[in-house]
């Protein structure tokens, strides 16, 4: 996992399976610079995860909570179609913004 800090945004360039084994990390390094750094949007792109499950979409959507309540907000972008699939039966993409390549996916 790369991550880049830019102003108030973190951007995480996740790879591999999102899953129970690293779920809590993630959530770990994000919330230590929401609240260290002040990040107020974090960009997830996903374009080399190859699996995710029940517990990392947790997190993301527990990250959603806390960045809305913040008056920020998270992005998921660069998403491959199988894993798009997956987070759009839980609902995800009605409440979070996704872009491939910067522009929002319709």
């Amino acid at each position: 996992m790369e991550k880049h800090i830019a102003q108030q945004t973190l951007t995480l360039y996740l790879s591999g399976e999102l899953d129970m084994s690293n779920a809590d990390d993630l959530k770990t390094l994000i919330d230590r610079d929401i609240d260290r750094k002040r990040i107020r949007t974090v960009i997830l792109d996903l374009s080399a995860v190859t699996f995710i499950d029940s517990s990392a979409l947790g997190v993301i959507l527990g990250r959603y909570k806390k960045l809305l309540a913040l008056g920020g907000k998270i992005q998921m972008t660069n998403t491959p179609p199988h894993i798009y699939r997956i987070l759009s039966i839980s609902g995800l993409p009605g409440i979070i913004e996704f872009t491939s390549d910067g522009k929002e996916i319709s």
